[in-house]
Formats: structure tokens, sequence, C-alpha cells
């Protein structure tokens, strides 16, 4: 091959090696660098730190601060930028019901009463707490929890006109919230049935009174109430256009209803 030839081809050669080289470093250069993320917003919230059982009193080793994503923090939630003594406000607290460990603690979940009993606390204004004797014939076989709701009927002797006795059985108060089984309220260990001797309800005051006088009269006897009927606006499971819940009473053999 002619020596010109060589030098012609060498030249090509090299052309096309920048020219490849030069594309390359244009395609990199192009290439925009990957940003790094940018970093997380966090916020510390109040959380339990052990498991709390209901109607425990928090003590200051169960609750502390933990960072959480701020995105993830809604407004229920305690943090430590809006209120940083929360740990020393809220030892003492009852749960009011169980709180996992991690949890965040909120205040629907406590009941801020020091001092103070956790039945006490957790009942409402103008409302009583009453117990009465349950065994499992009266108190359907043990199957009432804590937090169900009940009808209470009384059943009591009478006299015919004849002399002879005869048996009589009426509710006298209806859709009433169970508060506790013995002193169990709520269930524990995933119990499912509490036999207890004693069932506490929560009552107006009076049918606090109501219920006195029956247990003088004769056998009180609990009906558990479908979980539909007790959140049901009448007090037999029907749908009305009455609001809130209502409570059937009968006292001296005059039916009324109160609102609850």
């Amino acid at each position: 091959m002619k020596p010109a030839r060589l030098i012609v081809l060498g030249v090509a050669l090299a052309a096309g090696g920048i020219a490849a080289y030069l594309a390359s470093s244009s395609r990199q250069a192009e290439e925009p660098k990957a940003l790094p993320p940018p970093p997380v917003a966090t916020v510390e919230v109040l959380v339990a730190k052990n498991d709390v059982a209901a109607a425990q009193v928090i003590g200051d080793r169960d609750i502390g601060w933990q960072i959480w994503p701020t995105d993830a923090a809604n407004k229920s939630f305690i943090k430590k930028s809006e209120r940083p003594n929360a740990v020393s406000e809220f030892v003492g607290a009852i749960a009011r019901t169980p709180i996992a460990a991690g949890e965040p603690l909120r205040e629907s979940k406590v009941v801020m009463a020091k001092g103070t009993g956790f039945m006490a606390a957790i009942l409402p204004r103008g409302m009583r707490a009453v117990s009465l004797d349950v065994s499992p014939n009266t108190g359907a076989g043990g199957f009432i929890l804590p937090n169900d709701h009940v009808d209470i009927m009384l059943t009591r002797r009478e006299r015919t006109a004849a002399g002879a006795d005869k048996y009589v059985s009426e509710t006298i108060l209806r859709n009433v919230p169970v508060l506790a089984i013995d002193q169990t309220v709520a269930e524990k260990d995933g119990e499912k049935v509490v036999i207890g001797k004693t069932a506490t309800v929560e009552l107006t005051p009076l049918q606090a009174e109501t219920l006195a006088q029956a247990h003088q009269t004769g056998t009180l006897s609990l009906s558990l109430r479908s979980l539909v009927d007790s959140q049901s606006p009448t007090p037999e499971g029907g749908n009305d256009d009455e609001n809130g819940r209502s409570i059937n009473t009968v006292r001296y053999g005059v039916s009324t209803q109160t609102a609850h």
C-alpha cells in the first residue's frame, strides 16, 4: 500500500476516534447528576414506652419522647415543641383504654384525674355508677363484658285476686352501659368471658333509685343487647328521627323514656 493511502487512513481513524470521544463527552455532560434526597422533617411526639392497660396509672417509665416524621404526626399527637413538660403532666394520669407500646399518647386515651379513682374519673357529668349482683343465670351466662349494653329485668311475685301466687317479669331499664364486671373494666389477656358476681352499670340518679327499689322487690336479671341495637337511637333498635340514645324506665308501673 502506498504511503499516501496509509496517511489518509490514519487521519480518518484519528478523526473518527476524536468524534466518538466528543460525542460521548457531550452525552455525559448532558446527564444531570442525581441529587441527594432532602432531609426528612421530624418532630418529637409523646409515646407509650410500655404496654399500658385500661385503668392503669401511667408512670414516668411508661411514656417518653420519640422522633416521628412531621408529615405523619397529626394534630392529636402531643409534640415536645408545643408541650415540653408533657411527660410530667401525664405521669399519674389514668389510661381510659389500652395503649400499645410505641403508640402516640393522646388526650382522648387518658383521664387527667390524679388522686381520683378510675370509675369516678370516667363517669360523665350527672351519671352514677351502680352495682348489682349477677350470676351465670341472671347475667347472660357470663358473656357480658365491660362496655356492653344490657336491659335490666325485674322478676317479682304477685298474688292474684284468687289468692294464688304468680311471677311477673318486666324490663325496668333499657340500653344501659356496663362499666365493669366485678373490678374488671376491660378484657384482660384476651379473655372473652367474664363470669363475675357484680355488674356495675351507668345510670342517672332517677334510674339508680328505680334500680335500688327493684332490688328489694324481686330478682334482677341482665339481658345482653345486640351491638347494633345498643348503637340505635331507639330503645328497641329501630330507626327514627330522635337524636341520642334513650332509656326506658318503669317506675311504679309507669313507663317513661329519658335521653342518654
